[in-house]
C-alpha cells in the first residue's frame, strides 16, 4: 500500500497489491484521470495516458491549444461550462447568478489511516497500517471555495473510498446544488451496467443493462434510499460472471436521497458519478462554513464478482458495522408480529415466548402496537410510553418476565414518525414536515418528524432512552415505513430550504449515535417497511436490517441473493414465517423456509404454539442447527453458485476462515420429472481437505468437489421409484461438508 506523488511529472499514483489509481494535475490546474484498474508497476511518468487531439465542435480552454479541451479530457472532479458539456461533479450558484466555477490544484498531504467524515457514517480503521489517505486541495479563485478531494486507499482489497469536503474560504455566501461524492472517468464503454432494484416485498432484484450512448441513472427522491434503488452498482465486463472477470463495485454510504449515473459519451468515454441527489439539494454554504459529502467506495477485482462482493462483504462486516456487535454471533429470536399483529396482551406475548424458550429461541421482540392509543396504525406514533391496559406493568415489567423466561427482549420503535392521533402531535403540530398552504399527504395514516430541528430529536431521544435505562431491552427494530413528501422545515429560512432533505437524514444519524453511545450492548436492526433503507449508511450505526417484509421463502431467493452483492450476510434480517405466507399466500415446506432463512440472521416470525407436534420437533433441530453453524453461516465467505433470476434451481455456499467446514444452500423452486443428473461446482474449498458429506456420508476431496462438482441428482431424475415419498414443488437442501483429513 502506498501513496505516491511525482513532483516531475506531477502525476498521483495511489496503489496496493491489487489495485492502482493514477491521476495527474492537468495544465489548467485541474485534477485528470490516468488509469484505474489492476495494480501496475510504479514508474515517474504516465502522461501519455492522457491522450488529446483536435475535434471538430469542440470548445477549447486555451486559444492557443485547440487539443486542450475539457469536453474530452478524463477529469477527478469536474465543473461543467467551462469546455466540458456532461454532467458535473459540483456546481456552485453565486451571488451574481453565475454557476461557473474553477477548481484548480493548491497543495496535497498524506496521512497514515483515516480520517473521520463528522457527523456521517463512513469506513474507518483501528490502525494507522490498515489505510492511508491522500488529501487533495481545489480552489476556486473568483468565489474563495475550497473543494478537498480525499482518496483512501486501504492496504487489503480492491478498496478505495471518496469523499469530498468543501469550505468558503470567500468573502460572500454561495449556494451548492451539486456536491457529487465522486467522480470517475472510465476510458471505454464496454461494461454491463448492474443494479439493485425493486419496490416493497421485492427489493434488491438484480438487473442489466449494456453501457449505450446517453444517461442510465438509479437514484431515490423520497429521503430515504429507498426500495426502488439500492444505493450501489456494478460495472463488469461482457465476459465477467461470478468466478472470473474484471468488475467495479460502487457503494454510496448514505440513507437519503441519492443519485449514482453513467454518462456515455460519443467517443466511448464513460462518466460515473455518486452522490448526494442534485435534484433535492441546496446548500447554503456561509462564509467560513464547510459542507461534508457522504463517502462512497469503489472496489476493483479482476476475479469476478463473488470475489467483489467478498470485498464488500468483509469490509463492511469488520470496518463498517461497529460497536459490541460487530463480531458476534447474532441471537435466534421470535418477533410477534405477524403472530399477533396489534391483537395481543401481556399474558399473550408471554405464552408465545415461552414456547419459543422451549424451542430453544433466544430473544423475543415485541414489535408494533405497545404504546400509547396504538391500537392499529391510525393513531400513537410519537407517545413511546407504554399502553398500560395491555401491558400493566410496562415494558419493564414484561422485560422483566421474558428475562425469568430465560430469553433477552427486544423492542419495535418507529422514532422518526407521528400519528395526527397522538398526545406528541397535538403538543407539538409544528414538528411535521409540512409546506405552509399546501396540502399534507400522509402514508400509513402518519406523518414524517422534523429530524431537522434538533428539538425534535432530542424529544425522541429522551422518550426512547427512558424506555431503555428502565427496562432489560436487548434489541431494538428500528422501523420507518413511509418516504418523505412535502419537504419543508418551518424551523428554516426559505434560502436553506433546500437542505431539509440531507439535514433530516443527519437528525436520524444524531439520534441513532446517540443512544448507540449510551447503550453499546443494544443490538440495533435498521428497517422501513422492508428494504427500503437497507444501506451501509444504516449499517453503522444497526448492523443488520430486515432485507423485506416479504417473508415468503421462495420470493426471499431473489432478495438475498441480490442483497448478497453488497451486503454481508451477518447484516441480512431473515426469518421463518408461517404458511401459508402472509405476502404471496403460498405453502412452502417448513425446512425450505428455514434453509432459506439460515443465510442471514435467523428467527420466526410465527407462533410456534400453533405449530404441531412434528412441527415443533423440526423447529428444534433447526435452531439447534443454527447454533451449531451461525458463525459460518453469518461470518463465512460467502459464494452465490446458481442465480434464481437465471435459473429453476438457487445455490449459494458459506465456508469457514480455516476451510474446514462450508454449508451448500441448494433450492428447487418448482418440481421436475425425468430430469437429467446434476451437479454443482463448488467454491472456496482447500482442494487438499477430505470432505465428509453429511447427507451421503461419503468423503469428497476439495478439488473434486471443485471442479467436478457436488452431485445433487434426487429421485427426479428418472421415473420415481414405487414407494418413495415424490418430492413437491418448493424443495431444498442443506449439505453440511466438514474436513475429516487434510
Amino acid at each position: 500500500m502506498n501513496i505516491i506523488y511525482h513532483s516531475s511529472t506531477r502525476i498521483f499514483h495511489l496503489y496496493n497489491d491489487r489495485i492502482s489509481y493514477i491521476m495527474m494535475i492537468l495544465k489548467n490546474g485541474h485534477m485528470g484521470q490516468l488509469y484505474y484498474g489492476k495494480q501496475i508497476r510504479d514508474q515517474e511518468d504516465f502522461s501519455y495516458f492522457m491522450e488529446t487531439c483536435q475535434r471538430p465542435m469542440t470548445s477549447c480552454v486555451y486559444e492557443e491549444d485547440s487539443s486542450f479541451s475539457l469536453e474530452h479530457i478524463r477529469q477527478e472532479y469536474p465543473v461543467f461550462g467551462t469546455t466540458d458539456y456532461r454532467q458535473p461533479a459540483t456546481e456552485i450558484v453565486q451571488e451574481n447568478g453565475s454557476r461557473i466555477s474553477d477548481f484548480t490544484y493548491r497543495s496535497h498531504c498524506i496521512c497514515e489511516g483515516k480520517p473521520d467524515l463528522c457527523g456521517l457514517p463512513a469506513t474507518y480503521t483501528e490502525t494507522k497500517d490498515e489505510a492511508r489517505t491522500l488529501c487533495i486541495t481545489l480552489k476556486d479563485d473568483v468565489t474563495g471555495v475550497q473543494a478537498e478531494l480525499y482518496y483512501t486507499i486501504f492496504a487489503k482489497g480492491g478498496i478505495l473510498a471518496r469523499s469530498v469536503r468543501f469550505t468558503n474560504n470567500g468573502s460572500k455566501p454561495v449556494h451548492l446544488t451539486r456536491a457529487m461524492s465522486l467522480c470517475l472517468d472510465l476510458p471505454d464503454r464496454d461494461y454491463i451496467w448492474q443494479q439493485l432494484s425493486g419496490c416493497w416485498a421485492r427489493e434488491c432484484h438484480i438487473h442489466t443493462q449494456k453501457l449505450e450512448p446517453g444517461i442510465r441513472s438509479i437514484g431515490s427522491m423520497r429521503g430515504n434510499s429507498s426500495h426502488e434503488h439500492n444505493p450501489f452498482l456494478v460495472l463488469k465486463r461482457p465476459s465477467t460472471d461470478e468466478r472470473q472477470g474484471e468488475a467495479i463495485g460502487l457503494s454510496l454510504i448514505y440513507s437519503g436521497c441519492f443519485r449514482i449515473q453513467a454518462e456515455t459519451d460519443a467517443h466511448d468515454t464513460v462518466r460515473i458519478l455518486a452522490g448526494i441527489d442534485p435534484e433535492t439539494f441546496d446548500w447554503k454554504l456561509d462564509c467560513g462554513e464547510t459542507f461534508q459529502t457522504p463517502e462512497a467506495v469503489l472496489v476493483h477485482t479482476d476475479q469476478g464478482l463473488n470475489h467483489l462482493s467478498q470485498t464488500f462483504h468483509k469490509l463492511y462486516q469488520k470496518r463498517l458495522a461497529r460497536g459490541y456487535w460487530r463480531d458476534r454471533p447474532r441471537p435466534i429470536l421470535n418477533n410477534n408480529w405477524e403472530a399477533t399483529y396489534f391483537n395481543f396482551t401481556q399474558d399473550r406475548l408471554i405464552e408465545i415466548a415461552a414456547k419459543a424458550k422451549e424451542c430453544g429461541v433466544e430473544l423475543f421482540v415485541l414489535d408494533d402496537g405497545w404504546f400509547g392509543a396504538r391500537s392499529s396504525d391510525t393513531a400513537g406514533l410519537g407517545d413511546w410510553t407504554p399502553n398500560k391496559d395491555r401491558l400493566p406493568n410496562g415494558i419493564k415489567g414484561l422485560a422483566d418476565r421474558i428475562e425469568a423466561l430465560g430469553l433477552k427482549f427486544g423492542l419495535w420503535f418507529e422514532p422518526e414518525m407521528t400519528n395526527k392521533d397522538s398526545d406528541f402531535y397535538r403538543q407539538h403540530p409544528d414538528w411535521i414536515l409540512a409546506t405552509p398552504q399546501r396540502n399534507i399527504s400522509q402514508g400509513r395514516h402518519q406523518y414524517v418528524l422534523d429530524f431537522s430541528i434538533k428539538e425534535v430529536v432530542d424529544a425522541i431521544y429522551e422518550q426512547m432512552a427512558q424506555i431503555l435505562r428502565n427496562a432489560k431491552v436487548s434489541y431494538i427494530k428500528w422501523d420507518m415505513n413511509r418516504s418523505i413528501s412535502e419537504c419543508y422545515s418551518k424551523a428554516w429560512p426559505s434560502d436553506r430550504q433546500g437542505e431539509i432533505y440531507h439535514r433530516y437524514i443527519l437528525g436520524v444519524y444524531d439520534l441513532y449515535d446517540r443512544l448507540t453511545a449510551e447503550f453499546p450492548h443494544v443490538l440495533f436492526e435498521s428497517c422501513s417497511s422492508g428494504g427500503g433503507r437497507f444501506d451501509p449508511g444504516m449499517l453503522y450505526y444497526a448492523p443488520q436490517a430486515w432485507a423485506s417484509d416479504n417473508s415468503d421463502a421462495i420470493e426471499r431467493l431473489k432478495i438475498q441473493y441480490g442483497t448478497s452483492m453488497c451486503y454481508p450476510i451477518s447484516s441480512i434480517g431473515s426469518h421463518v414465517s408461517v404458511s401459508p405466507n402472509h405476502q404471496v399466500f403460498r405453502d412452502t415446506p417448513l425446512h425450505t423456509r428455514a434453509n432459506v432463512a439460515y443465510f442471514g440472521t435467523f428467527g420466526y416470525e410465527l407462533d410456534l404454539n400453533r405449530l404441531t407436534e412434528t412441527e415443533i420437533a423440526e423447529v428444534k433441530e433447526q435452531i439447534c442447527f443454527m447454533k451449531q453453524y451461525r458463525s459460518v453461516l453469518q461470518y463465512g465467505t460467502f459464494y452465490r453458485l446458481k442465480s434464481p433470476f437465471e435459473e429453476n434451481v438457487t445455490a449459494w455456499m458459506s465456508v469457514s476462515e480455516d476451510q474446514k467446514t462450508a454449508l451448500v444452500g441448494w433450492y428447487r423452486v418448482l418440481n421436475v420429472v425425468n430430469d437429467r443428473f446434476t451437479r454443482l461446482r463448488l467454491q472456496g474449498l482447500n482442494p487438499n481437505y477430505r470432505y465428509r458429506n453429511s447427507r451421503t456420508g461419503t468423503c469428497h476431496f476439495g478439488d473434486e468437489l471443485m471442479y467436478a462438482g457436488l452431485i445433487t441428482s434426487d429421485e427426479t431424475a428418472g421415473q420415481i421409484p414405487h414407494g418413495v415419498t415424490p418430492y413437491t414443488d418448493f424443495e431444498s437442501r442443506i449439505y453440511v461438508l466438514e474436513v475429516v483429513e487434510s
